[in-house]
Parts: structure tokens; C-alpha cells; sequence
């Protein structure tokens, strides 16, 4: 690996780069450094402890080699997801997650076990999980570069070689010039607050598809997870123990945290507060839970609310395509792209291909997270192999879609003040965020959010970054703006309701719509459909 600055500018040169450091994005790294490649590992905040597995429990879709079981476990989201997923992709993770958590063990991760001496490899703590991914990255040679946000990829001629960005914590800039990309930056919860979530943008998706990469499943984008009003807490899977109530204790009917989400969010939008109390938790397992989920009881007990007895207000905070299935297109079984030499893992990358358009938390997103990553990882040293020794050495520019410019040029390029990201922040989360405009969409409130969200992308396009700290929260602007302009685009094109996306003025499943929508383009957004062939799982 070679290093050298120039003036302010630190320069590398790689075999692979790695863009984020969460679970897809170390395991992306362990893998191609594995197979004999120099890697660089840029993470926007500290990898290890940034992003949405961190500061969590995560369960894992992880299932023994037993062909009744695996199929139990392929049924199991296959019709809540609208039947999207393909077959053999549920086949390929089940044994790459099955494989890399029973090398977690062999690591050193330390998985309970029950009274009877059985092994449980279900579920991760996402501190000692990402603490030692992050251990086993550094032993395995890789360079980390935290603090350090991608603002652009690039590229020449023959497709993408590398990205440059930006420290948060020097501001000075960064260029990795590489032979190959893996895009692991998660998904984009629109700076809502929950958990883990706020280095979540979008980032990967704008950065791909500024080099040519389309998306998929973008109408599947709109997860709301149940929190306490004074949380950002969102682990929906402790309110199946709970029911739900109104301030004066009568029960909400139908609430709930599988199929009752869009009940709370009715109540909510008639400003009816909704409460919630976890009665239906036994008494023997309540202890339990808290040892699975420390974080979710802090917020509780730092209150004195014991939510076991206690009723607490509850929220719908947005988790969009974190818990979403939509991200960015991949091509083949190495998690490329249509662009060659940029590869995409983990919730960067769309997981339609497993679990169709439903998903949650953890479970099968923890599972692709993983083996993504080490399918990207192994495709990415693959490339970057092919292309010979010199690979990083080749002539690239940047990609980005507005002008990134130096502080010594910034102030000539303007003629007025640039809008304040915060003000383009607010105005995508107007879109995105009301349960009204997402959660229950129709064509005429997509149409009218878009003609919004038109001018605000019309706006934020053209404006120059200014080469600093800033320059991280205007393309986090730009990037939040045309993700939502894709999920919308995307559910217009979508007129039924199938998986989590749900239309009011097309209510039901159209079995001839029963495809996958892939959707291109920044300033113009095109969307076709690529039809799922044949039933994937035998009934």
C-alpha cells in the first residue's frame, strides 16, 4: 500500500476500497484481505462502534443444514414479502451466514449457552460484535481511515477506481485510488434519530449511482419502528410482549408490532397519544430480555418506568431502507454492480433478493449483512486481480453530481449564498417522515411530495460543496433528497399493495405486477421492471 500527502491531501493507493465500517463493510474487508489483497477501510465514524448493529442486539438468520429447517426459514418471509425472493440467492446466505457465525466462535465471540449445554448462535450483541470485527480488520492488514466520510467516487474510462472524501476530525481531505469498491455505508433513515442511525444517509446509494448504478426495490422504503416517545430506542421486537392503550387504559383495538403498526399510526395522525405496556412478557422471561437487550431498558429505567407494569407513550420513528429491503442494484452472485469494478453490500445494497419486500431488524438484514460482504469482498479482490499490479495507478476523476470545490476557489464560483443543508434536511423530511405521506401512500400525495422534492434536488444539484466539515452534511442533503425521490418514483410505479409498501388507492396484490423495479437516473429518474420468473420456494 502506498501513502504519501499532497499539500493537505491524504493519498493511498489500494488493491480494494471499503466504504463503511459496519458488519457488511468489515466483512468485506476480512474477506478480500484474505485472499491476498491490500484494503482500505473508510468509515464515516469510528468502525466498531458507528451505525445501526453497534449499539445493539441483533438477532441472525441463522439456521442448521437440515433441509426441513431451511426451508421453514426460506417460508418464512417469503409471502410477506410479496414473493420476490430467488431461491438459490436465501440458499447462498443461509450458508455463508451459517459459516461465518461458527467462525465468530472459532474467533473468540462468545455465544450463550442454554442450562442444556446447547449453543445459541441466533442472535449477536452488537458491541462485542463489531469490537472484534473491528480487532480482526486491523490484525488482517487492512488501513482504517475513521472519521473519514466518502464524498465522491472515481473513475475513468474503464469503470471505477477509488473515492475521496473528507476527515471530520482534521478536515483535511482524503483520496484512495484502488481497483475495485465495495459500497457498505448502510442504508438511509433520513436523520430520524433512531439508533445507530444518524450516520445512515444514503451516502452509497448517491455516490453509486453517480457512477452508473441503478437501484432496486426503492418502494420498499418505508419501516417505521415502535419507540418510546423519549427514546430513539426502535427494537420493535420487544412489543410483540406488549399491548396498546389509550391514555385512559382503554385498549387500542388491532394495535400491534407485527401487523399493527398502521393502527398506531391512524391514532397518531387523529392526535391520539397511543401507550404501550409489555404485560404480555411472562415473568420469567422478563429478566431475560433485559440481558438481551440492554439499551432498550435504559431509557426506561433511567425515567423510573418500569414497562412491564407501567404504560409509556410510544411513536413511529422512520427507519426507511435500513429496514427497508431497497439499495442499490447488484448484477451477480459477487454483489456487483452494472458498473464494473464498484460491488455493494449490506444495507447499502438492495436484500429483495432474500426476504422480497418485507424485512425488520436484525434477522435476515443481520445474515445479508455478513454474507454480502463476503461475497462482495471476495468479488472485489477478484477484479482488482485482473486488472494487474498497477490498477490504482490509473488516471481518475471524481463523480460527484455537484461540483466539489477547493476553499481558495469556493467563494468565486457563487453568485449568492448557498441554501444551509439543514434547510434541505428539513425539507426532505417533510416528504418522508409523516405517516400520511409514506406509511399510507396514493398517487396523489407521491405526486405532490415529488413536485417538491424535484425543486429541492433542482436546487441542491447545481450549488458547489465547499471542500470542509460542511461538505459532509450537503451531500448527506443531497443524498437523503434523491433517495426519496427514488422511493417515490418507485411507489408510483408500484399501483398495489405488496409487502411493505401500501397504497390506499390500490389496496390489494396484483398478481401481474408481481416484479422487481429497477430505478436510474439523478436529475431524471426512469423505473422498469425486471420480472421474478418462477415461484421460488415449492409450498
Amino acid at each position: 500500500m502506498n501513502l504519501h500527502k499532497q499539500d493537505s491531501t491524504l493519498q493511498l493507493e489500494t488493491d480494494v476500497l471499503v466504504i463503511g465500517g459496519g458488519p457488511a463493510g468489515t466483512w468485506a474487508a476480512l474477506t478480500a484481505a484474505a485472499k491476498g489483497s491490500k484494503v482500505v477501510l473508510a468509515d464515516k465514524g469510528y468502525c466498531g462502534s458507528s451505525g445501526a448493529t453497534a449499539p445493539s442486539g441483533t438477532g441472525v438468520w441463522y439456521v442448521e443444514p437440515e433441509v426441513k429447517q431451511r426451508q421453514e426459514a426460506k417460508l418464512s418471509r417469503y409471502f410477506m414479502g410479496g414473493r420476490l425472493a430467488e431461491n438459490d440467492w436465501m440458499d447462498r446466505v443461509l450458508d455463508q451466514t451459517y459459516e461465518n457465525m461458527n467462525r465468530l466462535a472459532g474467533w473468540g465471540y462468545s455465544f450463550p449457552i442454554d442450562p442444556e449445554g446447547n449453543v445459541f448462535r441466533q442472535g449477536l450483541q452488537g458491541p462485542e460484535y463489531m469490537r472484534l470485527m473491528r480487532k480482526l480488520v486491523k490484525r488482517a492488514g487492512v488501513k482504517i481511515l475513521d472519521h473519514s466520510p466518502a464524498l465522491e467516487l472515481l473513475a475513468d474510462e474503464h469503470g471505477v477506481g477509488g473515492a475521496a472524501g473528507v476527515s471530520t476530525q482534521g478536515g483535511d481531505p482524503w483520496r484512495v485510488t484502488a481497483g475495485a469498491v465495495v459500497i457498505a455505508t448502510g442504508g438511509c433513515a433520513f436523520l430520524s434519530k433512531a439508533l445507530g442511525c444518524n450516520v445512515l444517509t444514503g451516502d452509497g446509494y448517491l455516490m453509486a449511482a453517480e457512477a452508473g448504478a441503478e437501484m432496486s426495490g426503492m418502494e420498499f422504503s418505508n419501516a417505521y419502528a415502535i419507540s418510546p416517545t423519549f427514546s430513539s430506542v426502535t427494537k420493535t421486537a420487544y412489543y410483540r410482549y406488549a399491548s396498546f392503550y389509550y391514555e385512559d387504559g382503554s385498549v387500542v383495538e388491532g394495535a400491534g408490532s407485527t401487523k399493527g403498526r398502521s393502527v398506531i399510526a391512524k391514532k397518531l395522525l387523529e392526535n391520539r397519544q397511543v401507550y404501550a405496556r409489555l404485560d404480555q412478557a411472562p415473568a420469567d422471561l422478563q429478566p431475560l430480555l433485559r440481558v438481551g437487550q440492554t439499551n432498550f431498558f435504559l431509557p426506561f429505567d433511567r425515567m423510573g418506568i418500569n414497562p412491564f407494569t407501567d404504560m409509556f407513550p410510544v411513536t413511529l420513528r422512520l427507519e426507511g431502507t435500513v429496514r427497508g429491503t431497497g439499495g442499490i442494484h447488484i448484477v451477480d452472485d459477487t454483489c456487483a454492480t452494472k458498473v464494473p469494478g464498484l460491488y455493494a453490500a449490506g444495507d447499502a445494497a438492495t436484500r429483495e433478493l432474500i426476504c422480497g419486500g418485507f424485512t425488520g431488524g436484525g434477522s435476515h438484514n443481520a445474515a445479508w449483512a455478513m454474507s454480502s460482504g463476503s461475497f462482495a469482498g471476495e468479488g472485489a479482490a477478484a477484479y482488482a486481480k485482473s486488472l494487474g499490479q498497477h490498477a490504482a495507478r490509473r488516471e481518475v476523476h471524481g463523480l460527484s453530481s455537484a461540483p466539489i470545490v477547493s476553499s481558495r476557489t469556493y467563494g468565486s464560483t457563487l453568485q449568492k449564498p448557498p441554501i444551509a443543508a439543514e434547510e434541505y434536511i428539513r425539507a426532505v423530511q417533510e416528504e418522508v417522515m409523516p405517516y400520511d405521506r409514506n406509511l399510507f401512500r396514493s398517487d396523489e400525495g407521491l405526486r405532490d411530495s415529488l413536485y417538491r422534492l424535484d425543486r429541492v434536488w433542482k436546487s441542491i444539484r447545481h450549488e458547489p460543496i465547499h471542500l470542509d466539515y460542511q461538505a459532509v452534511k450537503r451531500r448527506e442533503a443531497a443524498a437523503m433528497t434523491v433517495t426519496a425521490r427514488w422511493m417515490y418514483r418507485s411507489a408510483q410505479a408500484r399501483t398495489e399493495t405488496r409487502g411493505m409498501h401500501k397504497r390506499i388507492d390500490y389496496p390489494d396484490v396484483d398478481e401481474t405486477q408481481r416484479y422487481r423495479l429497477i430505478t436510474s437516473g439523478l436529475d431524471d429518474i426512469s423505473v422498469r421492471a425486471q420480472r421474478v420468473s418462477e415461484e421460488a420456494v415449492s409450498l
